[in-house]
């Protein structure tokens, strides 16, 4: 599901509905005069979070592994350098 973004009136005045779907895992930003402030999100969203992203740093590193990225350097010279 998308973020939704909601004003903190609307926020207010209809919690319970807001609740309900969060519930069904829907996710709500809350903005004060048009700047966010707060999420409203299912409990079990960061682990939801960090499995995706976890998944995509994996995918990340899959990919420049296979396009030889980082191959020419030597670990000893950066080292060295006081780079790594």
């Amino acid at each position: 599901m998308t973020i939704q973004t909601i004003g903190a009136y609307e926020a207010k005045t209809h919690l319970p509905q807001f609740l309900r779907q969060v519930q069904a895992g829907q996710t709500f930003d809350i903005s004060v005069r048009g700047v966010t402030v707060a999420r409203l999100t299912p409990v079990d969203a960061p682990d939801q979070q960090r499995a995706e992203a976890v998944a995509k740093m994996r995918a990340f590193t899959r990919q420049q592994q296979d396009s030889g990225a980082g191959t020419d350097l030597d670990l000893a010279s950066l080292i060295g350098e006081g780079r790594a």
